[in-house]
């Protein structure tokens, strides 16, 4: 399929799942996560979701990674296509955006190279690592600023689809994908 009908079989099915079941999905996958040998890193980036979208809930990856005294980076969008990177600590006041995104409003910056390990959002995956977002292009920007060793893994409510059709020379693949039946290495 094409990103664009993925993006939109995606975001129905998102828009029919109850918040019980994402809160459960989301849950699962945090848990899925100590499946994948990321444990001798120290900063982890993740996106904080938006709820009016249904998207997974980054909230237990979050407590996940505190617990086990990791550095969270939650991103801020600074221009049409590039992000910032804040440390999330207890004092860090959240703002949302104008796209109902929660935000850090200040803080400590974080630069890219810093950051060993990625939790990125999106609609839809694939069999090899290709995910579609929401087609602004922000994570892929963000993803080539990062070292080539960064560890980049999708949380996704959905299996993947067996391949999306249009798949552009910038789209950064994932390293591995993690959904509520298993975790998908690529």
């Amino acid at each position: 399929m094409l990103k664009r009908e993925l993006r939109k079989k995606y975001k129905n099915l998102r828009l029919g799942m109850s918040p019980e079941q994402i809160s459960a999905s989301s849950i699962i996958l945090a848990n899925h996560v100590l499946g994948i040998p990321i444990w001798d890193f120290f900063y982890f980036h993740t996106f904080l979701s938006i709820e009016a979208n249904q998207e997974v809930d980054t909230l237990p990856l979050i407590t996940l990674l505190q617990g086990r005294d990791k550095n969270v980076v939650v991103p801020k969008v600074v221009s049409n296509n590039s992000m910032e990177n804040y440390l999330l600590m207890d004092s860090t006041t959240l703002k949302l955006s104008k796209w109902n995104i929660p935000e850090p409003e200040d803080g400590i910056l974080v630069p890219e190279n810093k950051i060993e390990v990625v939790f990125v959002p999106l609609l839809a995956f694939d069999l090899i690592g290709n995910r579609v977002g929401y087609g602004k292009g922000f994570y892929d920007n963000f993803l080539r600023k990062c070292d080539a060793k960064t560890v980049k893994i999708g949380l996704s409510l959905f299996e993947p689809e067996n391949s999306i059709q249009d798949v552009h020379e910038n789209d950064v693949a994932l390293d591995y994908c993690i959904t509520p039946e298993k975790i998908y290495k690529f």
